[in-house]
């Protein structure tokens, strides 16, 4: 399934540039100290990848303590250590020697906090910032995990063990054992690595139940690398979407959580895992009281298929969407702007061969409600292929049930897309921009008119519209020339329609832009 965002509409989600992973690493014989795997400590300002840990309160009582809590989970929860060869990744090489001659450690000479880090191993220079050694290509890194079975099967993050050439246990007891990745998911972040040696190993179980916002968490993990620390919060809010990949839907909560929590749980009073800590929002680095927690139901899926295949297969519906923003939704015909349109069906998608059409709207799966785009294509990927789904979508201002078996995600591709020059032959004032025939336009195919010019400032700019873009249809009338496009907005005016929607196509993908009908 391939999503499309409306930025008009739907506030953006946070960007990639305020997220930084939040394992801790130093380089083998230097002294760095590393934000994971794949970036230095601490960040100037940004998103941290961290373990983050909920516990929700069933009682209504205040808790005495989590004494009793911690000695019972304690014991599962492990300091993930691994060497990474760094060459192997470019972007750490890259970012190793763009910051070994800058500040990384905001601490002054001779202070306590300089001193305490070089208790830990830490070098620092005249600056107080760990310093890179030319030529070393190998660095390690720290995390947390859990055990989930007394096998030694345990959950971490997968930038964690990323590019790993070896990895390394701890326990609560400070056994050390070696570990071997069975399977990692870059798309939710998760990974599961194995211990050999033993049939005993503590372990902690998913939680069943979702929390609930307002419940009590407990963070257990290896900040810093100092492993075995517990902090405990609330759920301060769930279903967050912080952009770091397509399947979004975290838990946030507010234990303090740092880098070196990355892979570790977050469980409730009962003792069970609500979450995987995964990322925090910092602007300098360390624990403000938000982190992140991919949810148990989730870690669940996902784990499964990771132990079973080594990798994760994910279900594919075959649809462009995008969200039902208020003015598509208004001229829709729609009471609520929810449920995720489709631009248009893949070409042999299950989708397409179930009569899937480009503007329905999916309103639910299997029965349960669609809230918006986001929420279509992270439920259809958690789903197995195969698996047979009923869509409830609605068309024209009529509700269908639609039958079909999910398909296997294709191998991805790159949309290619030859940008033509065009010169103005019609204009549509009143959205402030100029068409042409596509037939007139090399290149631009058959069917709709191409954007030849667009006016900055008006409503068609506003919207995303842009020269080169291809209108296939407007208020669900396809258009071969300016008149037409002309006729559609004056039919959809005489209508009481105070937006219309147009089906556009940009390079090979296609989505729907409702723009307002102002004086049109």
């Amino acid at each position: 399934m391939t999503g499309n965002s409306s930025n008009s509409q739907k506030p953006k989600a946070l960007t990639a540039r305020r997220v930084t992973l939040l394992a801790t690493v130093a380089a083998l014989g230097g002294a760095m100290l590393l934000a994971g795997p794949g970036g230095y400590w601490p960040s100037s300002l940004g998103w941290t990848s961290a373990a983050s840990a909920a516990i929700t309160d069933s009682a209504t009582q205040h808790p005495a303590g989590f004494a009793d809590l911690v000695a019972k989970v304690k014991p599962a929860v492990l300091s993930v250590r691994v060497k990474i060869d760094a060459a192997s990744d470019p972007e750490l090489m890259k970012e190793m020697h763009q910051n070994s001659d800058q500040e990384a450690v905001p601490f002054e000479p001779g202070s306590p906090m300089e001193k305490f880090f070089q208790q830990f191993g830490q070098q620092f220079g005249s600056q107080g910032m760990p310093h890179v050694r030319p030529h070393h290509e190998f660095v390690t890194g720290e995390g947390s995990g859990f055990f989930i079975s007394p096998d030694g099967y345990a959950v971490t993050n997968n930038h964690v063990v990323d590019h790993a050439k070896s990895v390394q246990v701890t326990t609560d007891n400070d056994a050390v054992y070696t570990a071997k990745v069975v399977g990692t998911d870059p798309k939710t972040d998760l990974a599961l690595i194995k211990v050999d040696g033993k049939k005993d190993f503590p372990y902690v179980k998913f939680a069943d139940r979702s929390p609930r916002v307002g419940d009590w968490v407990v963070a257990v993990g290896n900040p810093f690398g100092l492993g075995g620390t517990v902090t405990a919060g609330i759920v301060s809010a769930r279903g967050r979407d912080i952009g770091a990949g397509p399947y979004d839907d975290y838990i946030q909560i507010d234990a303090p959580i740092n880098k070196g929590n990355s892979g570790g749980p977050a469980f409730n009073e009962e003792g069970e895992v609500i979450g995987v800590n995964t990322a925090i929002y910092s602007p300098s680095g360390g624990s403000i009281g938000i982190g992140f927690d991919i949810p148990a139901d989730t870690a669940k899926i996902v784990v499964a298929q990771l132990e079973k295949n080594g990798h994760v297969t994910r279900g594919w519906l075959g649809v462009q969407i995008q969200p039902v923003t208020a003015g598509i939704a208004e001229s829709l015909g729609m009471k609520k702007a929810e449920g995720a349109l489709v631009d248009e069906p893949q070409a042999d998608s299950p989708a397409a061969k179930a009569g899937v059409q480009s503007g329905d709207v999916i309103t639910a799966v299997n029965g349960t409600p669609v809230k918006d785009a986001r929420e279509l294509a992270r439920t259809i990927g958690m789903m197995a292929p195969n698996s047979t789904v009923k869509l409830d979508i609605v068309r024209q201002g009529q509700e269908k049930t639609l039958s079909l078996t999910l398909a296997e995600v294709p191998n991805e591709h790159v949309a290619k897309a030859d940008a033509e020059q065009a010169q103005p032959t019609s204009g549509v004032p009143h959205l402030g921009l100029s068409v042409a025939p596509a037939t007139e336009v090399s290149g631009a195919g058959s069917k709709g008119v191409v954007v030849t010019a667009v006016d900055p400032d008006g409503p068609a700019a506003e919207h995303g519209l842009q020269k080169g873009n291809v209108i296939l249809d407007v208020g669900g009338k396809p258009v071969a020339n300016a008149g037409d496009v002309r006729k559609a907005l004056t039919e959809a005016k005489a209508q009481g329609k105070h937006d219309v929607l147009m089906r556009v196509k940009i390079g090979d993908a296609t989505r729907f832009v409702a723009l307002p009908l102002g004086n049109a």
